[in-house]
């Protein structure tokens, strides 16, 4: 199994964390999504991945696209230990909580959106900065208000072991803390954030212990 990672990318983290929860054993291919124009630019990574983003998981020569649906897969095909309950409701809770940072959050503040801001439409780093710190907070009070809505949280996400949704929080957690932005206002969210980084998974799933990390 390889993982076309970038160490930033808080989607490749997504990744890194659930095979680390599983133990699963996989390859690291590094694709630098700043370094010689972005290496994921190339028509080598796009014969692999044609949306041109990371991360991209190959299994027995099959390549597979998509954070959550990589999630998905290791649970499939790795269901122990299980990171989505066994009961109906809970995984769509778990799952509106994964959606939630994908969907909501991360296609609105990732590399590519961020510099079609500056780029292309010639916004300041100022007003970047705003819109960062503005669909972080937006998308926070809402994850704040689902975690305490009922009693589905524990220690984590999701009761009192890891599960997809905490493989999804805790980079955008991350970089969250990479813009500085302030998460004073949501404790759980801090909360549940100490819990995940407390286990090995998830402290070796860290952007600064990548091999590919500059």
């Amino acid at each position: 199994m390889k993982l076309y990672t970038y160490y930033r990318s808080s989607a490749a983290y997504r990744v890194r964390i659930a095979l680390n929860l599983k133990g699963i054993a996989c390859e690291q291919v590094g694709v630098h999504l700043v370094k010689d124009g972005g290496q994921h630019r190339t028509e080598a990574y796009a014969a692999i991945n044609p949306l041109r983003l990371v991360p991209s998981l190959e299994d027995g020569g099959r390549y597979m696209t998509q954070s959550l649906a990589l999630l998905e897969y290791l649970e499939d095909t790795h269901p122990t230990p299980p990171l989505l309950p066994a009961d109906a409701f809970g995984r769509a809770r778990v799952r509106a909580l994964c959606l939630s940072v994908a969907c909501e959050i991360h296609p609105l503040n990732n590399l590519r959106a961020l510099g079609y801001l500056t780029g292309t439409l010639g916004v300041d780093e100022d007003a970047k900065m705003a819109w960062y710190h503005h669909w972080i907070h937006e998308g926070f009070r809402a994850i704040e208000t689902l975690l305490t809505a009922d009693a589905g949280a524990g220690t984590f996400c999701h009761g009192d072991s890891p599960t997809l949704a905490d493989c999804c929080l805790v980079p955008q957690v991350y970089n969250a803390h990479r813009f500085g932005v302030d998460i004073g206002a949501y404790p759980t969210i801090r909360r549940i954030e100490a819990a995940c980084l407390a286990l090995p998974a998830f402290d070796a799933a860290r952007p600064e212990n990548q091999p590919d990390a500059d």
